[in-house]
């Protein structure tokens, strides 16, 4: 039993808490998906949330590129993992180490679905080098978006 100002736990397995930076400042999105959480009111819409892991240096090129679309917030983890290549070898003082996890750039963005493949097109040209681990970008659909400050739901959220 659950007092009526506590979310169910069916949802809150649905919860992505994601950092946005908004033209007014900073402010603290929770993007739910699974599930609806209440009514999704106006606003609602199809959205994307679009997960990119790319080379650190190329980052600043792609917050470039998804600012010319007019992203306005995204989330930047620095993250470790391989692909294919499991990893490199590097020689350091004539001695050569295996380094099994590289470093990379998660990128996170959530997105109206009108917009979503000009964004995964701008990620995938703008961090391209042509080398093996250029990353990889993931598009999964985005039930609700919900902005903390105002209430606001769906695209207008974003």
């Amino acid at each position: 039993m659950h007092s009526d100002s506590a979310v169910p736990p069916e949802i809150l397995s649905f919860i992505i808490i994601s950092l946005v930076q908004a033209k007014s400042g900073t402010s603290l999105d929770l993007l739910f998906t699974g599930q609806q959480w209440g009514n999704p009111g106006k606003g609602s819409g199809h959205m994307k949330y679009i997960i990119a892991i790319i080379k650190p240096f190329k980052l600043e090129e792609v917050r470039e590129a998804l600012g010319a679309l007019g992203i306005q917030g995204i989330t930047v983890t620095e993250v470790k993992g391989h692909g294919r290549q499991r990893g490199h070898t590097e020689f350091y003082r004539g001695a050569e180490y295996a380094v099994s996890f590289v470093p990379k750039i998660k990128i996170e963005v959530a997105v109206d679905n009108a917009i979503a493949d000009r964004v995964i097109e701008a990620i995938q040209i703008s961090a391209q080098t042509g080398q093996i681990g250029d990353g990889k970008v993931f598009m999964l659909p985005l039930e609700l978006a919900v902005r903390v400050r105002t209430g606001e739901t769906g695209s207008a959220a974003l």
